[in-house]
């Protein structure tokens, strides 16, 4: 008991000294009904160096904003007084990209939730301790604006600088940032500068090397001129934005072309800033809506993905529902088989549409939308469980399901004839078929959810119709199933077999689900074939590229088959294995089988929202070169080469 009481004693020693460690760079929070702040430091002493820097930490409570340094039409930055302060100067704030919102009809822009300010901070006598004294003033909104104010100390002892709890923080925001743009494959086209007066526009041209999103832009100063949020047009591919952002009438002095202007470009996680002088030009009318033909040409990739989606992995353990449709009109009724694959089309169609009502709200609740997404809730994966299972066992003869004869075809006998079981065999083909994705699938995915609620519904619909097309193709042309074999005995064996492959299909689901719930570890990033995975990290991959090194990036879930066929055909073989272990390249492994915001927002700045995805980064390609969803050895070694490496 003594030996235990020491060694217990000891632990909360060790864990207060680390807390204590961790408290030493950071301040006491200072909170109040917006939310609280604090002051953090990202070393734990001084050393030599002649900057230190600091983070202002804001955790603000739900509806709760504070203010980018220009704030738009109303408010204030925070305001920094360091009076007070031992051997340190006047810190400078890197402001993080801000967002936009609106509040009675006023455009504001700055943050909401977390927010870290980075600081850098000079020190009059390198190597000596350093006191803070921060007295902070700063405006926090939500239905009202109040003005808070907090006083924050924090004293760094003089010595050895290391790291402190708090570094990798700071750096995540500092990260946030906007700079030139490189680094996130954009690159400004043109500013130009069109009308007069209260008619002035200021447009802005800007390429980036993968799809936008829902690009922003912020002008400064405001003194020159009060803009309305912009109009954005976007090319067809998606890779080049016009934004054209209107004076508000009256706020106007001089013209735009008068001088320099600070233009910062946001599009999620990317962002530009510039500071130049607008040129003049044209007068052009710009159109948030897709163009006609780009919308028209999406609409058939959508079609051809639907198509391919029936060749996927996903949908073969669904075959058996698909083969025992088949065969059961053997010998039929034309009009019956017709109707009968009717239904299943339909079923199709209605499930995407469904899915695309879903991806409308999910978007518009702000939360990250995304293809299969689905999958990585427990109670999506428990219903799919049982329903396989049913279905197994409904094949083995175990019991047999009957619906009122209401529900029944003309002509009709067990329940998968009728209609509505038809209906719902095409409904579970395609929630089986959503973790796979497909050639043009991402594509046409990706079109969709970046834009609004009408092209979604249209995109998806279109994938509907071409995953239907085998069944309405049979309907046309009823004569092919009819010539099938008549169900006889034999049947009874091909129904144990497919009730096989949805049993063994259960269990792959209930394994996911398994690590979901944490009953199972998930998968840590291993060796394969020797090659190292890391886990994935924007800053790793920023961090080897500075660094001259070539960053293959997976992302991949336990629930994405078509992820497992990559990695058995091409990432776990040679030559792409050897090429990925022989230490030239940094392979990283992000893991989407649970929800997670950074791997969609990670998805969605490349315009893909479904997986498979695969990157690959280095020198010669800073931003990334995005793969087809299936890989094959020739298309990767080639990204390899042509992002930096012989």
């Amino acid at each position: 008991m003594r030996r235990l009481w020491v060694a217990v004693l000891g632990m909360v020693a060790l864990l207060g000294h680390e807390v204590r460690a961790a408290e030493s760079a950071a301040s006491d929070w200072s909170g109040n009904e917006a939310g609280k702040v604090r002051l953090l430091a990202a070393s734990d002493s001084i050393g030599a160096a002649a900057t230190l820097r600091l983070g202002l930490h804001f955790q603000l409570a739900p509806g709760w904003k504070i203010y980018w340094r220009t704030p738009g039409d109303a408010g204030y930055p925070p305001k920094l007084d360091w009076a007070g302060s031992a051997n340190v100067g006047d810190a400078t704030i890197l402001w993080p990209a801000p967002k936009r919102f609106v509040l009675a009809g006023l455009q504001n822009h700055g943050y909401a939730g977390e927010v870290v300010l980075p600081l850098d901070m000079p020190v009059t006598r390198p190597g000596q301790k350093v006191g803070l004294r921060l007295n902070l003033d700063y405006l926090a909104c939500a239905q009202i604006c109040v003005p808070m104010q907090a006083a924050l100390a924090l004293d760094l002892p003089a010595g050895t600088a290391q790291p402190s709890a708090f570094a990798h923080l700071i750096s995540r925001y500092a990260a946030q940032v906007p700079g030139a743009g490189d680094r996130h494959g954009l690159s400004l086209t043109a500013v130009e500068a069109v009308g007069t007066g209260d008619a002035s526009v200021l447009r802005l041209t800007v390429k980036a090397e993968s799809a936008f999103d829902h690009p922003d832009m912020f002008i400064e100063p405001p003194e020159r001129a009060g803009f309305e949020a912009p109009q954005v047009q976007l090319s067809a591919d998606g890779r080049q934005a016009t934004l054209e952002a209107r004076v508000v009438p009256g706020t106007l002095t001089g013209a735009l072309i008068d001088g320099p202007l600070t233009i910062t470009l946001v599009d999620g996680a990317r962002s530009l800033e510039t500071t130049l002088t607008p040129v003049l030009g044209q007068v052009q009318a710009v159109s948030a809506a897709p163009e006609p033909v780009a919308l028209w040409s999406m609409l058939g990739i959508a079609v051809l993905g639907g198509l391919i989606l029936n060749l996927m992995p996903c949908v073969l353990p669904v075959l058996s529902i698909k083969v025992l449709g088949a065969l059961s009109h053997g010998g039929g009724h034309l009009g019956h088989i017709r109707a009968a694959f009717i239904a299943s089309a339909l079923g199709i169609v209605v499930s995407f549409l469904a899915l695309a009502a879903v991806a409308i709200a999910v978007k518009a609740a702000g939360a990250a939308v995304g293809w299969g997404i689905q999958f990585q809730q427990p109670w999506f994966l428990a219903v799919m469980i049982v329903l396989l299972l049913g279905f197994a066992l409904n094949l083995w003869g175990l019991f047999e399901i009957r619906l009122p004869s209401v529900l029944m075809n003309v002509g009709a006998g067990g329940a998968h004839h009728t209609l509505l079981g038809h209906f719902l065999s095409g409904a579970f083909a395609t929630l089986l078929a959503t973790p796979c994705s497909a050639p043009f699938l991402g594509t046409a995915i990706g079109f969709a959810l970046a834009r609004g609620p009408a092209e979604i519904v249209a995109i998806f619909a279109a994938l509907g119709l071409g995953m239907a097309l085998p069944y309405l193709l049979v309907a046309v042309y009823p004569q092919a199933a009819q010539a099938l074999p008549k169900p006889g005995r034999w049947m009874v064996r091909v129904r144990q077999a497919m009730g096989v492959a949805l049993a063994a299909t259960a269990l792959w689901l209930a394994g996911i689900l398994a690590t979901q719930t944490g009953l199972l570890l998930p998968e840590a990033p291993k060796t394969s074939n020797a090659v190292v995975w890391g886990k994935f990290d924007q800053a790793l991959v920023d961090q080897a590229v500075a660094a001259g090194k070539v960053v293959f990036v997976d992302v991949t879930a336990d629930w994405c088959i078509t992820c497992k066929v990559n990695k058995a055909a091409v990432l776990d073989r040679d030559p792409v294995a050897a090429r990925l272990a022989d230490g030239s390249v940094l392979a990283l492994r992000a893991d989407w089988t649970n929800p997670d915001d950074g791997i969609a927002r990670y998805l969605a700045s490349f315009g893909r929202y479904g997986i498979p995805f695969n990157a690959v980064y280095g020198p010669k390609a800073p931003g990334g070169i995005a793969l087809p969803e299936l890989l094959s050895a020739d298309e990767v070694l080639a990204a390899i080469k042509q992002a930096g490496v012989n």
